[in-house]
């Protein structure tokens, strides 16, 4: 089933940390498109520097649970500590869409409830799926020209 995938960093090597979460993300599963890495301020939370993002389409055919554990393993292998929400971070995995799945449970909310409104993730994810539609939300251009610049 198609993924669509969320990267960012901020914390010592950013960049570094990017790529070594997408040669991660290919031992486990079959990563068909990555983004260039974008340099993004941060949104909400405190003080802190700007984010690397990067957005990966993937194929895997693991349970969505079991596809967000694999994300939160990888996060957790390089060294992510879950300590303030939308603090700095040395890398961040979101799962932003799977497939056509629609869920609202406390472990897993598909699509991801702000990826609408994150330039850092729709530009990105534009880039390697110009059609790309985020589900309850709309095609991904369209969702792109009502956002500010900045977001």
């Amino acid at each position: 089933m198609k993924a669509v995938v969320a990267l960012g960093a901020n914390l010592e090597e950013p960049r570094k940390a990017i790529e070594l979460a997408i040669e991660l993300l290919k031992q486990s599963t079959d990563v068909t498109a990555i983004s260039s890495l974008y340099e993004t301020a941060p949104v909400g939370g405190p003080q802190q520097d700007n984010y690397i993002n990067a957005v990966v389409i993937l194929e895997s055919e693991l349970p969505a649970a079991d596809l967000l554990a694999l994300l939160h393993g990888i996060e957790k292998s390089m060294g992510r500590v879950r300590q303030e929400r939308w603090g700095p971070r040395v890398i961040d995995l979101d799962l932003i869409q799977y497939g056509t799945l629609l869920s609202k449970s406390e472990e897993l909310t598909l699509p991801h409830p702000r990826a609408h409104e994150r330039r850092f993730v729709l530009e990105p994810w534009q880039e390697i799926d110009p059609e790309a539609i985020l589900l309850t939300h709309g095609r991904i251009d369209q969702l792109l020209e009502q956002l500010p610049p900045t977001l």
